[in-house]
């Protein structure tokens, strides 16, 4: 079923994606900064920034089946309000106490709101226009990716800490009121009684399991790529600052490619068969290339190629996933995939870490780009069509 997806309707959904992506890594990034200030440890501050995404492999898969036994406009609007607290909660002192507190607040709110945001973006474009909402929808994350660590460290630096959460706070009460007065009520669907049977074949289906698997491969080589480019960059005798430019590149390539996927997606100029291999062959390359010639240059190569992958592949699986899925478990669909980029996003830096430990990072970034062309491999040959669409002369 098709309901409105005017731009009055959507916008509000990708406010809501941005404001997730821009707390996640503006609080990251300023607490990385404020650290030795606030008494936080290398171990604390990890250990403060783990919570965020704790919650949300925790709690995702549970809000997104609520929203489909209660609509997902009163999970979306709830889980912001709930952001908008956890914000204000920082507000009361800067302890590092405090500041977890929040932290877990916020990551337990955007598991409510993010995969209800994902299910409502689909059931809104209608299956004509899934690839343009997601990548519109993916735009606005990456864009918070890009200006969170920007806006906070320097809301931080000017009037200090508290502004910041200020900002966040504000921020999600703004979205959740023009989500309660824009978005349209999506009626509940009925659902059949779904036995564990039922489940275990739902969750375990190519057209689920493939398209979450490429998200999960994504956001491992994102997550190694946050973390070590700027490691490298300092490596390599550059400026802090330069490391960080890289990972914003490779942000707003993602942001300004996004878009542009979803409508050739549209159009059938593009399939998930064809471009999700073809992402994840160039950020294999990037990673190689970086590996094999390690530089200020190949830093910047592997980021560009880094956010092409994301660019392409993220808009594509997103869109299979909403055209396979039923709306009954639009929510619950969305909530299990998002779980599978959260631990994609964790794995990666934990496992590159761990080969770069016994080996070397080269070896460590060559093992990530083997198994970002095995999963694009694995996705060629698994991944059916979405219903109704043919193949793109590329799957030819």
């Amino acid at each position: 079923m098709t309901y409105s997806s005017s731009a009055r309707s959507v916008a509000p959904l990708y406010l809501a994606g941005f404001t997730t992506a821009f707390g996640a890594h503006g609080v990251a990034g300023v607490l990385g900064v404020e650290s030795a200030d606030l008494g936080l440890s290398l171990l604390k501050l990890g250990l403060v920034l783990a919570l965020y995404d704790v919650a949300e492999v925790i709690l995702k898969p549970i809000f997104g089946a609520l929203s489909d036994r209660i609509g997902a406009r009163p999970v979306i609007v709830g889980g912001l309000a709930a952001f908008s607290a956890a914000s204000l909660l920082a507000l009361l002192a800067p302890t590092p106490l405090v500041l977890a507190l929040a932290r877990l607040g916020q990551g337990a709110a955007a598991s409510a709101f993010s995969p209800a945001s994902s299910a409502a973006v689909a059931r809104l474009a209608g299956k004509e226009r899934l690839g343009r909402s997601f990548g519109r929808y993916g735009a606005w994350k990456s864009l918070g990716y890009v200006l969170g660590p920007i806006i906070g460290v320097g809301l931080a630096y000017v009037w200090g800490i508290e502004a910041l959460y200020l900002a966040l706070a504000v921020l999600a009460a703004v979205a959740a009121a023009w989500v309660l007065a824009s978005v349209p009520a999506l009626p509940v669907v009925p659902r059949p009684r779904y036995t564990v049977a039922d489940l275990v074949r739902q969750t375990t289906e190519r057209g689920f399991l493939v398209p979450t698997l490429l998200l999960a491969t994504t956001t491992a080589i994102l997550g190694v790529a946050v973390g070590f480019l700027p490691l490298l960059a300092t490596r390599f005798g550059l400026n802090p600052m330069v490391g960080a430019g890289a990972v914003a590149l490779l942000a707003l390539v993602s942001t300004l490619l996004q878009p542009l996927i979803g409508r050739m997606r549209d159009e059938h100029r593009i399939t998930t068969r064809a471009g999700g291999p073809a992402g994840l062959a160039l950020a294999a390359a990037g990673l190689i290339l970086l590996a094999l010639l390690p530089n200020a240059v190949t830093l910047f190569v592997c980021a560009v190629t880094i956010g092409l992958m994301l660019g392409v592949v993220t808009p594509l699986a997103f869109a299979h996933l909403a055209d396979v899925t039923p709306e009954e478990r639009m929510g619950r669909t969305m909530g299990n995939a998002e779980l599978g980029r959260e631990i994609g996003d964790a794995g990666g830096p934990l496992i590159v870490g761990a080969i770069a430990t016994l080996a070397s990072l080269p070896v460590a970034l060559m093992s990530l780009a083997v198994a970002g062309l095995a999963s694009g491999a694995l996705s060629r040959f698994a991944l059916q069509e979405e219903p109704g669409r043919s193949p793109s002369p590329a799957d030819d």
